[in-house]
């Protein structure tokens, strides 16, 4: 699908695409040419190379989807963008990371946006609405704005992103607290798979959009370089925003590790408290259940009539003692 529009100063209009001539006729149209091409088929993507002199391998990286990057050739610069979003599971560990590469193709009075999907990106498809309404300061633009708009909103969808992964390694810290589980530590993994693969998009896209606002395009006008700047800011916000989660989900970690050697250490020490009280126990009865022959002059004891009640309670009395002394110490 090739839509078509060239919009100026209180100056919008569509054009129809059947053909190159329509894309020739729209892009030498007064204005500036916006030209966005969804899913496109070989021919359509033949017609919008040859109208806009763009490199088979320029559309190439848009479909493979290959790292961000900006690249100037001689009549045009080449952007390479990538939208994310969390696609969520039934569970947290089910989620993953999905991109769409944007490719924004940036002439001196026109702009190609190419997507490998059948459907519009909202990111695109919202700053071209916004210009088919003339609202904001696009009409009154280049098209390098244009593209600044789009570029924008993508990095929009990177906060968004990174506000629920916060929202999820604090849950999860929650949960591990309150009753450390199994799955919680693979719920982190997937977080942390999670960022792994952000971190790889936003890395690059860094590098592409600091390309554009150190000023060395041509086709970036020095009166946009300043917005470029600004995402370029909010890019190295977000990539700070990255590594300080990555670290979130390391203590996060520690603290299950922590939790879980804690409770290990609780059942442990109520075990030894018990093994404790049973070794004197088990010394009395080993020692009384000796076979010494019924009239053994050596433990007298075994013919007193009350022997058994004093043993008895003579256990219990060291049982209570040992119990008393215990929680005296904090140990139970």
């Amino acid at each position: 699908m090739i839509s078509a529009l060239v919009y100026d100063v209180g100056r919008v209009e569509h054009y129809s695409v059947e053909d190159e001539a329509d894309l020739e006729a729209a892009r030498e149209a007064t204005g500036t040419t916006w030209i966005r091409v969804s899913s496109p088929t070989e021919a359509e993507v033949r017609a919008v190379s040859e109208a806009f002199s763009l490199h088979p391998l320029e559309v190439e990286d848009v479909r493979s989807g290959v790292r961000p990057k900006t690249e100037e050739l001689d009549e045009h610069t080449f952007v390479l963008v990538k939208t994310v979003a969390l696609e969520r599971g039934e569970t947290t560990f089910e989620e993953e990371i999905r991109t769409q590469p944007i490719g924004l193709f940036l002439g001196e009075d026109w702009l190609v946006t190419m997507t490998d999907e059948d459907d519009h990106v909202p990111v695109v498809s919202d700053v071209w609405q916004s210009v088919e309404n003339q609202q904001g300061r696009v009409l009154k633009q280049g098209p390098d704005f244009a593209a600044y708009r789009v570029i924008d909103h993508a990095v929009e969808e990177y906060f968004d992103l990174l506000d629920n992964v916060g929202d999820t390694i604090e849950t999860i810290e929650e949960s591990i607290l309150s009753s450390p589980d199994s799955e919680l530590i693979e719920e982190l993994n997937a977080v942390r798979r999670d960022l792994l693969s952000f971190r790889k998009v936003v890395w690059p896209m860094r590098e592409a959009v600091g390309t554009l606002a150190r000023g060395d395009l041509v086709g970036v006008r020095e009166t946009t370089e300043k917005y470029y700047r600004d995402v370029y800011d909010h890019l190295v916000e977000i990539v700070d925003l990255t590594e300080t989660y990555r670290d979130l989900t390391r203590g996060t970690r520690d603290i299950y590790l922590n939790v879980v050697s804690q409770s290990t250490n609780e059942v442990m020490k109520r075990l030894t408290v018990v093994a404790t009280i049973f070794i004197p126990l088990t010394f009395v009865v080993g020692v009384y259940g000796m076979n010494f022959g019924e009239h053994a002059t050596n433990m007298p004891e075994l013919t007193w009539p009350y022997a058994y009640p004093a043993v008895i309670l003579g256990m219990t009395l060291v049982t209570t003692v040992l119990l008393v002394y215990f929680r005296r110490e904090g140990w139970m």
